[in-house]
C-alpha cells in the first residue's frame, strides 16, 4: 500500500472535493425549470424553481385580473401565454425586493412575458402558489429557440405556438386569442405611448408622422396648425368607438400625424389614386379613399389587419372587418382589402415598424401585431 504524505494527501482530497462539487453544480445548473402544471401538483413546501408566462394579478382564490392593475404584490403564471382558467395559473408572490421589476400595476408591459421564479411551493389565495421569491428573471431558464421568421425579438418565441401550422378560420381564432391578452390603456396615455412607439431613431426628441414622414419635436402635439396629434389609423367612426379605451386607445393603430394633414384623411378608407397632397408628399386622396406614401403603405395593411383579428365583437366593442369597399361610412368596416393585400406584400415590415411592435409589447400593451412578426398570415387568412 502507497503511503501518502499529509500536503499529497490534502490536495487529493481537495481535487475529488473539487470535482464532486463541480459535478453536482452542473448537475443542478442543467436541471430544467419546473413547468407550472408540475408546480401546481407539488405544493409541499420545497423549494424550486419554476418557468411560465405572465397571465394577470391574482386578487382571489378564482380571481385573475388582465388589465387595471391595482397592486405590485403579486402575479400569475401559466403554461400558455393565453391561458384563462385559474385552475392551470401558479399565484406568485411578488416581495419587495422585485416589485419594481415584475409587479403588473408599475410594469402592465409584462403580461405574456416568460418568467422563472425561484421560491417556496405553497399556497398563495387559498390556491396553488409560490411565496418567498429568492430569484426571478425574464425568460425561460434555458436557452431559446429561434425568434419566429419575420420578428426581431426579444419576445419568446412560444408566444405564438397556439397558432403555428394554422391557416383560415383557425389562424384567426388563434391569433384573436393570443392578442386580446393585452393591458388597454387610456387616450390620454396615448400621448406618451406614441412619444415612444414613434420616436425618430436619429432623433430621440422627434416622432416621425405616418403620412407626412415628417420629424417633429414630441412637445408640439396638440390640436394647433402644425401641430401633431393621434390618427386612428382605422377610424373611429368606422364602428363608432370613439376614444374610450378599447380599440379607441389601441396603440398598434394610432400614430402621429399633422393635424391638417389628420383632418385631410378623415375616415376615408384605403385605395389606389386621387390628387396628391400638398402637405404630405406621396400622398394621393379622392372622395372616398386614400393612398399612404409608399414607405407605410405595408404598415397601414398591417395595422388594420390588427385590428380585425383583435376586435372580434366582444369585450362590449363592435366586430371588425375588412373588405373591398371604400364607401363603408360608420359601419365597423374598412377597405379596400385586396389592396391592402398587396400592399403588405409591396412594403415589407422594416425596422422602424418592428421596433415599434417590440416597444408596445414591452412597455404598454404586452401583446403584438402578428402581421408584423408574420406577414405570411395576412395570406393565410385572406388570400
Amino acid at each position: 500500500m502507497t503511503r501518502i504524505g499529509g500536503r499529497r494527501l490534502a490536495v487529493a482530497l481537495a481535487v475529488a472535493v473539487a470535482v464532486a462539487t463541480g459535478v453536482a453544480t452542473m448537475s443542478a445548473s442543467a436541471a430544467a425549470p419546473l413547468t407550472v402544471a408540475a408546480a401546481l401538483s407539488a405544493q409541499d413546501g420545497r423549494s424550486a424553481t419554476v418557468a411560465g408566462y405572465i397571465v394577470g394579478q391574482p386578487t382571489a382564490t378564482n380571481t385573475v385580473i388582465k388589465s387595471g392593475f391595482t397592486g405590485d404584490t403579486a402575479i400569475a403564471i401559466a403554461d400558455a401565454a393565453a391561458e384563462s382558467s385559474t385552475s392551470r395559473m401558479l399565484y406568485v408572490q411578488v416581495t419587495a425586493a422585485y416589485r419594481s421589476a415584475f409587479g403588473l400595476q408599475s410594469n402592465p408591459g409584462l403580461m405574456g412575458r416568460q418568467v422563472t421564479v425561484t421560491g417556496t411551493l405553497t399556497a398563495y389565495f387559498s390556491h396553488g402558489g409560490l411565496k418567498d421569491p429568492t430569484s426571478m428573471s425574464l425568460g425561460g431558464g434555458s436557452s431559446p429557440s429561434p425568434a419566429p421568421t419575420g420578428s426581431t425579438g426579444p419576445y419568446d418565441p412560444t408566444y405564438y405556438a397556439s397558432a403555428l401550422g394554422k391557416t383560415g378560420p383557425a389562424l384567426r381564432t388563434a391569433l384573436h386569442n393570443i392578442i386580446k391578452v393585452q393591458t388597454k390603456i387610456t387616450y390620454a396615455q396615448v400621448w406618451e405611448g406614441l412619444k415612444a412607439t414613434d420616436q425618430d431613431p436619429n432623433n430621440s426628441a422627434n416622432v416621425i408622422l405616418i403620412y407626412s414622414g415628417r420629424s417633429q419635436s414630441k412637445t408640439t402635439n396638440g390640436g394647433g396648425v402644425d401641430d401633431w396629434n393621434r390618427e386612428h389609423v382605422w377610424a373611429q367612426s368606422h364602428g363608432d368607438f370613439g376614444t374610450a379605451t378599447g380599440p379607441g386607445t389601441d396603440l398598434h393603430h394610432l400614430r402621429p400625424e399633422d393635424v391638417t394633414v389628420n383632418s385631410t384623411r378623415g375616415n376615408k378608407d384605403f385605395d389606389l389614386g386621387g390628387s396628391a397632397v400638398g402637405e404630405a408628399p406621396g400622398n394621393y386622396t379622392d372622395t372616398d379613399s386614400w393612398e399612404p406614401r409608399n414607405a407605410v403603405k405595408g404598415d397601414v395593411a398591417r395595422m388594420l389587419m390588427y385590428m380585425a383579428i383583435r376586435y372580434e365583437g366582444e369585450d362590449g366593442w363592435p366586430n371588425l372587418e375588412l373588405n373591398n369597399s371604400t364607401s363603408n361610412g360608420s359601419v365597423p368596416y374598412i377597405g379596400k382589402l385586396s389592396v391592402l393585400l398587396q400592399w403588405n406584400q409591396q412594403d415589407p415590415p422594416d425596422a422602424f415598424e418592428k421596433r415599434r411592435n417590440q416597444v408596445i409589447y414591452d412597455s404598454w400593451q404586452g401583446n403584438r401585431n402578428p402581421f408584423i412578426d408574420h406577414p405570411e398570415w395576412a395570406a393565410a387568412i385572406w388570400g
